[in-house]
């Protein structure tokens, strides 16, 4: 073996560990992106109608948070080599932000001033976020408070499959929990994991991990619940896919 195969061969498993993290990031992208989309048949009928019905803009104001969190975790000044994280969540700042603006100028009477107060807060606490860790510590005390906080708004985000869990559970009907809405979320949260465990990166994997085990059991779920509509139903089985 001459020295430039050697050097190729050397240098295979590095790159291919590189491919597998990339395409980990990669993938966790997309089916976010498939995430942040969802929404949009809501915010279409609240621009339709003028008016925000029923519907609560909080979801929206927690996921703008929890994405400028995520978004300062991913950055170089705060963790080295998860750009991706980085590019995901400001995806999702903006489309949190366009959702929270849309919600604003649609809902009545004094829910506008709170919106508009919650909105204000939320930029007011990110940047409080950032001043601290920039100014205040240093760079592996930096990436350690940042991702501790990502790591608690991540898990806390949890909260919302569990209700629809206990929801599906209590009702025995898989109405509220949308198929394709719980693949997605299972195969982002899957993906991130595999890409924080090949960057041994805590922060990453562990509330990926949590999710990944949620939504393994929501299309547990969902097959199941299905599955028994179909029977007492009496159709075939296969109407069921």
């Amino acid at each position: 073996m001459n020295s430039s195969e050697f050097a190729a061969a050397a240098s295979f498993p590095a790159s291919f560990y590189g491919t597998c993290t990339y395409a980990a990031g990669i993938a966790g992208n997309v089916f976010a992106f498939v995430l942040f989309v969802s929404p949009m048949p809501t915010f279409r009928r609240i621009v339709r109608n003028k008016s925000t019905e029923q519907f609560s803009g909080l979801p929206y104001i927690y996921s703008l948070l929890n994405c400028l969190i995520c978004m300062w975790y991913g950055l170089p000044c705060v963790s080295y080599g998860v750009i991706l994280v980085a590019t995901v969540n400001s995806i999702g700042a903006v489309f949190q932000f366009v959702y929270v603006v849309l919600f604003i100028l649609h809902v009545d009477g004094s829910k506008k001033l709170r919106m508009s107060a919650l909105l204000l807060g939320v930029f007011g606490v990110f940047a409080l976020i950032a001043y601290v860790s920039l100014e205040l510590l240093d760079h592996p005390t930096r990436q350690a408070f940042v991702g501790y906080l990502s790591v608690a708004s991540l898990i806390s985000m949890f909260a919302s499959p569990l209700l629809i869990i206990n929801l599906v559970i209590k009702t025995k009907s898989v109405e509220f929990m949308p198929f394709y809405l719980s693949l997605a979320t299972f195969l982002m949260s899957i993906s991130f994991f595999v890409y924080g465990m090949l960057l041994h990166d805590f922060f990453i994997y562990i509330p990926n991990g949590i999710g990944t085990v949620l939504g393994i059991v929501q299309l547990s779920l969902y097959a199941y619940y299905s599955r028994k509509s179909v029977a007492a139903s009496g159709l075939p089985l296969l109407a069921s896919y």
